[in-house]
């Protein structure tokens, strides 16, 4: 079956437009063309998608069965050859970066703020997953790279760190631990913890650090994004550690005044524990000019995060 993209391209006009003459218009043709085109591809798949009166054309069910699939293929479509024909100027066509749920809520949102203002040319999709399924993305080749905190297993990946950051205790400003500016782990040791899940490139760290210290802990809440734990440490079901880039700007660090309902606050850990954030890509496969580009970019932002 040969179905031509004019003929496509002339159907979803039709169908978006509900006329011939306004899809000509689109489409830069005369409305017999347009129309002669909507019939060659009826004729070609046998049904009729398209419902002619004198005053409007609606689609058959046929008809919206095939717009609901062509209109995705088209976009599809569009976006490689944007993407093939950026590749000559390295400002133009469409990038995948996968990246885990704090990095995605703390760093990525600038990044794709400025690579809109650097490059507008430039379509930057973000797929925002736990991190093992970041990492089988950039394997699999479904992303251009990745965003990810240091995993344990990088043989066949290509990885460049761009920020370290250190973990620090999240507590209820009435909390004893909240009168000191720094905090041992070993601390923790009897606490009540809420902290992410195993799916986390953190929680291993985080883990490894509490034994490291002697920090025996009961952990109460295993979740997934930082929002939920901040909620359960308000309500006093725990306290917990988090990366610094995960600290609201807007925390106030020093106790509520007297009379004032208790906050959340943020303390240091010490000795400090750091974790590492990487890019990370296929191994022995180099990345498009405009890919690179984004690469680049992201580890910018992530330096001047370091400056600050």
């Amino acid at each position: 079956m040969n179905a031509s993209l004019r003929q496509l391209r002339a159907f979803v006009a039709v169908a978006e437009s509900s006329s011939f003459s306004r899809a000509a218009d689109l489409l830069a043709l005369t409305q017999p063309a347009v129309s002669r085109n909507v019939t060659e591809l009826e004729l070609l798949l046998g049904v009729q998608l398209l419902h002619r009166t004198t005053r409007e054309v609606e689609l058959t069910e046929a008809g919206r069965l095939l717009y609901g699939n062509v209109t995705r293929v088209l976009e599809d479509l569009d976006a490689c050859l944007q993407e093939v024909q950026g590749l000559a100027t390295q400002r133009k066509g469409r990038v995948s970066v996968a990246s885990s749920p704090t990095l995605s809520a703390n760093l990525l949102p600038q990044c794709i703020a400025r690579c809109r203002q650097r490059a507008p040319g430039v379509s930057l999709k973000l797929l925002d997953r736990i991190q093992s399924d970041v990492l089988q993305s950039v394997r699999s080749g479904e992303v251009d790279f990745g965003v990810v905190i240091d995993p344990s297993e990088k043989q066949d990946l290509h990885a460049r760190t761009i920020l370290t950051e250190p973990f620090c205790l999240v507590c209820l400003s009435s909390h004893p631990l909240a009168q000191r500016e720094e905090v041992h782990w070993a601390e923790l040791a009897g606490a009540s913890l809420v902290l992410l899940d195993h799916a986390s490139g953190s929680r291993r760290l985080i883990d490894a650090a509490l034994q490291a210290h002697g920090a025996t802990a009961s952990v109460v809440q295993d979740v997934g994004h930082t929002a939920t734990i901040y909620s359960m440490v308000e309500q006093g079901l725990g306290l917990s550690v988090v990366p610094q880039l995960a600290i609201p700007a807007a925390w106030k660090t020093q106790p509520a005044a007297e009379g004032q309902a208790p906050v959340l606050v943020s303390r240091k850990l010490v000795p400090q524990v750091q974790r590492s954030i990487m890019l990370v890509r296929r191994q022995h496969r180099e990345l498009s000019p405009v890919a690179q580009m984004v690469w680049d970019l992201i580890a910018e932002e992530a330096r001047q995060r370091l400056e600050v």
